[in-house]
């Protein structure tokens, strides 16, 4: 097995989630029992089922606080089962009314964990020993993206926020290697993102795709994408198509459509 990486406090990406959980309230409070059945970003998903798939998501990250704390299994598919088959047969207004409710639930066990359970925290998840604060930058990648496709039905400007982006783009290399589709064409980009400043190198090739950083100061090679943080964490997460492209993303050497052709979405 091996360690979870190096990141961000607990404290740090708890304030995140709260921040992202008064976004999502805040969106879904305007909206009313019919607009919340209006279609999200996310495929063949309403805005309500978003949010339960958010509410849902606050019992499951639950069942793995538990299981950490208990220092017992890691829960599996049969404990999710039951909690999206109720959350599925929810009306669209209440899946968004108790998606709220559920979140808020989730973040105040949160709070009122001690510091010597939040540091002794583990929990074996997906090859990875993870740390509480691993766990809840999980949490905060789904909730974040989740939210932006909620916001964004809502408002095509809408971006995922820079407090979220800068927590959650040092975590990507992962991600990459597991979602991403290898190429029959290999081809090498060097990224540099802006909000914030990172600079990282894209390989694809026919067995794999790997993202790993790079000095900031190493001159970059040819072909270039540069874009703002929060874009290239949508790359990644399939939700930078044509009509959700800012200006400021500059793609030299390489076709946009190629990269979004590498990473599908999920």
């Amino acid at each position: 097995m091996t360690a979870a990486p190096a990141g961000p406090t607990t404290a740090e990406v708890l304030t995140a989630l709260h921040r992202s959980h008064d976004r999502l309230a805040a969106a879904l409070a305007s909206l009313t029992d019919d607009q919340v059945s209006e279609p999200s970003y996310a495929d063949e998903w309403s805005i309500a089922q978003v949010a339960s798939h958010l509410g849902s998501g606050a019992e499951v990250f639950g069942l793995f606080l538990d299981a950490g704390l208990q220092q017992a299994p890691t829960p599996g598919v049969d404990r999710f089962q039951p909690i999206w088959d109720r959350w599925n047969a929810k009306p669209p207004p209440a899946q968004a009314r108790e998606a709220i409710r559920a979140d808020a639930a989730f973040l105040a066990r949160l709070d009122a964990l001690i510091d010597d359970q939040a540091e002794q925290w583990r929990l074996d998840l997906f090859g990875t020993e993870q740390t509480l604060a691993g766990l809840l930058r999980m949490r905060l990648a789904e909730h974040a993206l989740h939210t932006w496709d909620i916001a964004v039905a809502l408002d095509p400007t809408a971006t995922v926020p820079d407090d979220a982006t800068a927590l959650l783009i040092d975590n990507l290399a992962p991600l990459v290697e597991r979602v991403a589709r290898p190429g029959p064409q290999p081809f090498i980009i060097d990224v540099q993102t802006s909000g914030p400043d990172r600079r990282l190198r894209l390989e694809v090739t026919a067995e794999g795709v790997r993202l790993t950083p790079t000095n900031q100061d190493q001159p970059a090679e040819s072909p270039v994408l540069a874009l703002p943080g929060e874009a290239f964490l949508r790359l990644v997460y399939g939700r930078l198509d044509p009509d959700h492209t800012p200006p400021t993303v500059h793609a030299a050497g390489i076709d946009l459509d190629v990269l979004r052709r590498t990473f599908p979405g999920l």
